[in-house]
């Protein structure tokens, strides 16, 4: 049986060139989706935990809006599975020093910074991270990874810190939590040395800022990547954090810029017009507009901690 394309075109109720040209157009869209799809390959290598949404703003591709973008790679695969953590790293102190960042508006940059500390179970046994922040850039300042939980780990990133950091700006804040690294002779005394302020949260959220970068160091790279051993893993980290600190689109900065892009841009902008980041306040609205320490504790009463009696002679 033998019959006529031009028949059926008419039958149909469509031309013989729009069906030429669809074709072109599925063409040209399978060529370009192949190109994208070894772009994303190569980007997750990199970046393993990337989600598609950040993939589409990563690979600005223009001829494909985001939600077809996600669409498409959804099915192909590339979405991110969470990973849980269930180990514990904080076991308090014995000397408690104030809240001085709650509420606080940060204005430029090294005015607050928050650490924390998180592990990575590798071989049977777990390894610990130590992680510095700055919050208004975003920006890794400092790192440590140790196959202990000692203060040690803290002293190497605090001291990693300094050297990026470069300068010690007047007024800067150290936060974390009341983990008795952070609240150690040792480690209060090397921040005290440097005229740093000492400020600690009670729950997690406090120190939001040094959680989240656990979460995307660990979810986002570490877990997705093989690791062989300890040595590989210090490694690994450092690789991390400098995709994490110049190439990943940050969804603070609207999944424009990097932290190091962000930092880079404030070069050249008027203090007037650097945007401003709010820490969270929990509802305090006498600590709401504070922009530095002695707006929540004055000037005149020194900026003391905390400390139950039965550790007095410790602190």
């Amino acid at each position: 049986m033998s019959y006529s394309l031009n028949e059926l075109y008419r039958t149909v109720g469509v031309s013989k060139q729009a069906v030429k040209q669809a074709k072109q157009r599925q063409d040209r869209f399978d060529q370009e989706l192949a190109e994208l799809v070894v772009l994303a390959d190569q980007l997750k290598e990199e970046h393993p935990g990337c989600g598609v949404e950040k993939m589409y703003y990563t690979l600005n591709p223009k001829w494909m809006g985001r939600d077809q973008f996600c669409k498409i790679f959804l099915s192909l695969g590339y979405g991110v599975k969470r990973i849980r953590n269930y180990q514990r790293t904080t076991y308090s102190g014995g000397c408690f020093y104030p809240n001085l960042i709650e509420g606080m508006v940060v204005t430029r940059p090294f005015q607050v910074i928050q650490s924390d500390i998180t592990y990575f179970y590798l071989d049977g046994r777990h390894y610990y991270l130590v992680f510095i922040i700055d919050v208004y850039t975003r920006l890794v300042v400092g790192y440590s990874v140790n196959d202990h939980m000692r203060t040690e780990g803290n002293l190497e990133a605090m001291n990693m810190a300094f050297k990026v950091l470069d300068f010690l700006p007047w007024g800067l804040i150290h936060h974390s939590d009341r983990g008795a690294q952070y609240s150690s002779r040792e480690y209060t005394q090397l921040l005290k040395d440097n005229n740093i302020h000492v400020s600690m949260g009670l729950v997690a959220w406090e120190n939001a800022y040094a959680e989240r970068i656990n979460g995307i160091i660990k979810n986002e790279y570490l877990k997705r990547w093989k690791i062989k051993d300890y040595k590989d893993l210090k490694k690994k980290v450092e690789k991390a954090v400098i995709s994490y600190n110049t190439k990943r689109l940050h969804r603070a900065f609207g999944m424009k810029c990097t932290p190091m892009g962000f930092y880079q841009k404030l070069v050249d902008l008027p203090a007037q017009e650097r945007p401003t980041v709010k820490v969270y306040t929990e509802g305090k609205k006498n600590f709401l507009g504070a922009s530095s320490p002695f707006e929540v504790c004055p000037r005149e009463e020194p900026l003391a901690h905390v400390c139950p009696m039965e550790f007095i002679n410790e602190c």
